[in-house]
């Protein structure tokens, strides 16, 4: 009898550039810099990018154009967000239950817990250029650094899945 051995490979083979973004600015915000000052549209998606960690719901803002013209798909996304969670338990005496605030921060990809945004540039045709996007979006007042992201050192690709 012959043993038949299968080798599953990573199927996420979509072809996508990704540029940090350092930025304090709220997520709305940041689109319409991105907007203003480089020709974009972005425009919030109806749906935020949710997940659930550990029985918490966790959602990203995210932002998204579709170029017609050079056949480009643009997401600009949170990296960062913060979940109040309240914990209560039973003090057992004189006064009811006691509850506790505690404030948890998640990220979107762990391994760039200091990126606040991600601006990815996805295609079926071809690899987007990206120098001179970054060139303007480092020209931006606000924005502390964008550089590009090498995809080989993202461990979480699934979570830049969008649709």
């Amino acid at each position: 009898m012959t043993n038949h051995k299968l080798i599953l490979e990573d199927d996420f083979q979509d072809e996508f550039s990704l540029i940090a973004i350092h930025c304090s600015e709220e997520s709305f915000k940041m689109a319409y810099m991105l907007n203003k000052n480089i020709p974009l549209r972005l425009v919030r998606k109806p749906l935020d990018v949710a997940f659930s960690d550990k029985g918490l719901e966790i959602t990203f803002p995210i932002f998204e154009y579709e170029d017609e013209r050079t056949y480009f798909l643009y997401n600009l996304v949170a990296n960062k967000t913060k979940s109040l969670t309240v914990k209560g338990h039973s003090s057992g005496g004189l006064f009811k239950d006691v509850a506790s605030e505690k404030t948890i921060t998640t990220y979107l990809l762990k391994e760039f817990k200091n990126v606040d945004y991600f601006l990815k540039i996805a295609s079926d045709y071809e690899k987007a250029p990206t120098r001179r996007l970054i060139t303007a979006i480092n020209e931006i007042e606000q924005v502390i650094s964008a550089y590009i992201i090498d995809n080989n050192k993202i461990k979480s690709k699934n979570n830049l899945i969008f649709n």
